[in-house]
């Protein structure tokens, strides 16, 4: 399968996974599982082709890991980045010293004034290492690395979660814990 084509399918995984299921009728669970037939079936109906193999094949070679498999392999879900209400029963973590968000600069004011809220999703996603983090940035303008300081915050009573992709998430980051590039 084409890079290009795993991409399309990713995306629209995205949107049925992790923002809007009803738009093939298909129905999550609370912890956001769809179950794999039905899935391929709504898809199938929908006028879209997609088959277990091409399924497959994006869930494992995800570059970000976005989507995963039930041990048994009859479900799916995305690993984080929900826009609908779901839980995916994710354990408390301890964050390492420092993560990095990737954002646009057109952002930094916003974020100087409010820091970092989640918007629509339910976390604020952050970046274990520096490169990951300003890829997220590029997708959204010209990209700026902020520093969170995650062990201060934890300290401080903040809750971090760890995906089973390796984003970090939390609520909320107060700016008192950001350090801007004009810190550094």
């Amino acid at each position: 399968m084409k890079s290009s084509e795993q991409k399309q399918i990713s995306k629209f995984l995205s949107l049925v996974l992790r923002h809007k299921p009803e738009t093939i009728g298909l129905v999550l669970d609370d912890n956001g599982w769809a179950k794999v037939d039905e899935l391929l079936t709504k898809v199938n109906l929908g006028g879209k082709s997609l088959t277990l193999d091409q399924l497959t094949t994006v869930v494992e070679n995800n570059d970000k890991k976005r989507f995963a498999f039930s041990d048994d392999r009859t479900k799916i879900r995305a690993n984080q980045g929900h826009s609908i209400e779901v839980d995916l029963a994710l354990d408390k973590a301890e964050p390492p010293e420092i993560l990095y968000h990737g954002t646009a600069e057109r952002n930094l004011a916003s974020i100087r004034e409010k820091g970092l809220i989640k918007g629509q999703r339910h976390h604020i996603h952050l970046s274990a290492d520096e490169n990951t983090a300003r890829n997220v940035g590029i997708r959204y303008g010209k990209p700026v690395v902020l520093i969170i300081k995650s062990h201060r915050m934890q300290r401080d009573g903040c809750t971090f979660f760890l995906s089973k992709n390796g984003v970090w998430l939390t609520d909320y980051v107060d700016r008192q814990y950001i350090k801007f590039p004009e810190d550094r």
